[in-house]
């Protein structure tokens, strides 16, 4: 022992010298190659930048409308997205509508990979359509004008699929989710259902200690600077801007990790990170008159859950008008927009679910545990779970009854009841929720609400002064040439061009790092220096991440404390009660329609047959479980479509649904005692019915417990004998008569 000792110890200063050569060449090989990275990142900026319409989609679009030549002209386009090999498109499912956001970056985001919102709805096999714009926008576009540009788009999709079995189903990333609901305020006959992924609905919503963002337009004393940026560009916004403002969340991030991790892993990185590149480096610009809108109605007024914002011909945007069902998509590791933001503008409109079903909504949520904001669009594992499974089961999302639900999702074990009958590796189910349980993520106290309102309030009277004292005179020094060269100047923009072949240090680096990929030598990964390495990079991490912190806790202790003020609040008149305003009024109109379509629905109490009476009896039957299961929906589905020459469309079978459910709300009783006056005297039909109804209950588990006694209790009513009832109207409902074809199919 002693011997083998001695022996390391004589060796030990030879094996830490080896080691030192080894790391040494090593960390200079990947140092020229990760400058090398850094020039091919500038190149492809530049060659992004000389494309006529610059985006980042996996697929080959094919132009079906431009914007440009509309009415009133928008630099956006509709593009068809051509299947790929492979891929079978069925004519009679709903398409898809993907918009990206245009904050800041190009268009191409829902499409960016295979694995992506436009990937998984191809293979669902629904047609594709996307929603893109170009870097400059048309002199004089608003925001309203992209809105009645996008109903355009939307009514040249519907044309272009008249067999389709429902309208468009349409996604809003980001920045265009908030987009896509104001349109489907205004024009609720236009839309399927949609999809708002990562997408801002309430902007003052969040939690103390987190959400850093939303208290920025207070600290900057509201959106007076967004004006004077907007005339530093002569009348343009550098998109620029924008993605400045979700770098300078994570620090550690921007600064570090993302250079450091090209750096350590040089011989794999670098395809990944000069794809994603292409997309973060392609800044777009917006008009003066687009930012400033988005700005002070949303970011900093939040006037969009309230009910404040009109149109240009006088109509208010009410997100209670829209019809269709809406999906949301969010995450707690979303910094730029978490839950609250997501899901709050739900408690600005409605005092209770039953609120929610007066206006015939359906609100499905989803809150995934981690993925941060570009997760939701970018991550090849959350389009593969969360997009497939909404793509899958849009028609389950379309047909549930009005109210509010979240999406769950439980991996298939091989094991479980009828798993062939969910798509994919997951099964998805919704379940009912109240608004309590979106209370339960956290929000604003009436006192945050008071800051956040005074917050708005000073922003009017700094914009208000800019215009008056400093724009005049910004506006005058400001040439075109002056705006065009502070663009070039910008911080991120100089980040790519400067390591551009142009710079001439630059010019000879490709040879260099094509010499040194030949003579290539990696360090071994149990090398001590490499492990200092990764020490070092961990503490570099931890004190940025430290400074965040501390930004972000006095930034939030500034406002709370600036915007908190008594003295402010009442300077710029906001009382304790003043609160109440800001809320969406309640229509005395909706009232009256409201009783008047109570009434209507009680009057068909009586009225119907075959089908009407299953899908009451399903609902009776299926209630207690509280959520709603793919595997039960896919099987209605066969059963609906098991008879061509006697199928009713999706739209058709939505419509009875709603009305039984709304029949069974009010007057659960004197709906089931019904159902004998309207089933056909035939027992065979009613046999049928009952099957239809089992397979359907027990296509995702045991009918057991108050299930199951419900289920006795229909099961008494369909075999009452209707030999002394009279027969009930003749009409064609082939529902139940299709069960035993379902089964086999």
């Amino acid at each position: 022992m002693s011997d083998s000792k001695e022996q390391f110890s004589g060796n030990l200063p030879f094996a830490f010298f080896n080691s030192a050569m080894e790391y040494m060449t090593d960390a200079g090989q990947r140092t020229l190659l990760f400058w090398d990275v850094m020039r091919q990142r500038g190149e492809q900026y530049e060659e992004h930048l000389q494309e006529a319409v610059p985006n980042v989609l996996n697929y080959q679009p094919e132009l079906v409308m431009d914007g440009r030549t509309l009415g009133r002209p928008v630099n956006y386009g509709l593009v068809r997205i051509v299947p790929p090999a492979g891929v079978e498109i069925d004519p009679t499912r709903r398409p898809f509508v993907v918009i990206d956001p245009r904050a800041g970056h190009g268009p191409g985001i829902g499409g960016f990979k295979a694995d992506s919102e436009i990937g998984v709805a191809l293979k669902a096999g629904h047609p594709c359509y996307f929603i893109g714009f170009m870097p400059e926008p048309v002199p004089g576009q608003t925001i309203e004008d992209i809105a009645r540009a996008e109903a355009i788009f939307l009514e040249k999709v519907i044309a272009r699929h008249p067999n389709a079995d429902g309208k468009p189903c349409v996604i809003g990333n980001c920045q265009a989710g908030w987009a896509v609901m104001m349109l489907a305020a205004i024009r609720p006959e236009l839309f399927g259902p949609i999809i708002v992924a990562g997408s801002p609905l309430s902007y003052w919503a969040g939690v103390h200690g987190k959400n850093p963002m939303r208290y920025s337009g207070g600290l900057l004393g509201g959106s007076w600077l967004t004006a004077l940026t907007s005339d530093l560009g002569g009348g343009k916004f550098d998109g620029g801007w924008l993605v400045q403002n979700f770098e300078n969340l994570n620090p550690s991030n921007t600064l570090w990790t993302k250079q450091y991790n090209v750096y350590a892993k040089v011989d794999s990185e670098a395809p990944r990170y000069l794809e994603f590149e292409k997309w973060w480096g392609g800044h777009v610009n917006l008009n003066a008159e687009e930012i400033q809108f988005i700005v002070d109605e949303l970011f900093v007024g939040n006037n969009l859950a309230a009910g404040r914002i009109k149109t240009s011909d006088g109509e208010t945007v009410d997100l209670r008008n829209i019809r269709s069902p809406i999906v949301v998509f969010c995450s707690k590791g979303d910094n730029i927009t978490p839950p609250q933001q997501a899901l709050d503008w739900i408690l600005d409109l409605y005092d209770d679910v039953n609120e929610i079903r007066s206006y015939g909504q359906t609100i499905v949520y989803t809150v995934h545990e981690s993925v941060g904001h570009l997760g939701i669009f970018v991550s090849g594992g959350v389009a593969r779970k969360e997009h497939s499974e909404f793509s899958s089961n849009i028609d389950l999302i379309d047909v549930l009854p009005p109210g509010l639900y979240e999406a769950t999702f439980e991996r298939k074990t091989g094991h479980g009841a009828n798993e062939d009958l969910a798509s994919g590796e997951w099964i998805m189910r919704c379940e009912a929720r109240t608004l309590n349980d979106i209370r339960a993520l956290g929000g604003n106290s009436p006192e945050d609400e008071r800051r956040f309102a005074t917050a708005a309030r000073v922003s009017d009277i700094n914009l208000s002064l800019y215009r008056a004292f400093l724009q005049p005179m910004v506006k005058a020094m400001v040439t075109p040439q002056v705006a065009d060269m502070l663009r070039h100047w910008h911080p991120l923009r100089l980040s790519y061009e400067m390591f551009t072949d142009a710079n001439p240090l630059m010019a000879p680096l490709a040879r260099v790092a094509d010499q040194v990929r030949q003579r290539r030598k990696a360090v071994a990964a149990d090398n001590p220096f490499l492990g200092i390495q990764e020490t070092v990079s961990k503490q570099i991490i931890s004190s940025l991440d430290a400074f965040r912190d501390a930004r972000d806790s006095m930034g939030e202790k500034l406002f709370l404390a600036i915007y908190g003020s008594a003295a402010l609040q009442a300077a710029v008149g906001i009382k304790p009660d003043s609160l109440k305003e800001r809320r969406a009024p309640k229509s005395v109109l909706h009232k009256e329609l409201l009783a008047k379509r109570i009434e209507e629905l009680k009057s068909q109490i009586d009225k119907g047959g075959l089908q009407e009476c299953t899908i009451r009896a399903l609902i009776y039957v299926g209630s207690p479980r509280g959520k709603i299961d793919e595997r039960g929906v896919q099987t209605l589905r066969q059963i609906r479509l098991a008879d061509d020459s006697h199928r009713i469309t999706l739209a058709q079978f939505k419509a009875m649904a709603r009305e039984q459910f709304f029949l069974m709300l009010l007057e659960p009783e004197a709906a089931l005692a019904a159902i004998p006056r309207l089933l056909p005297p035939s027992t065979e039909e009613r046999q049928q019915a009952l099957a239809a109804i089992r397979h359907v209950l027990s296509a995702s588990g045991d009918i057991s417990g108050e299930v199951a006694e419900r289920l006795r209790r229909v099961t008494a009513l369909f075999e009452t004998s209707a030999a002394a009832l009279p027969p009930p109207p003749t009409v064609n409902l082939p529902f139940a008569a299709n069960v035993e074809r379902a089964k086999a199919s």
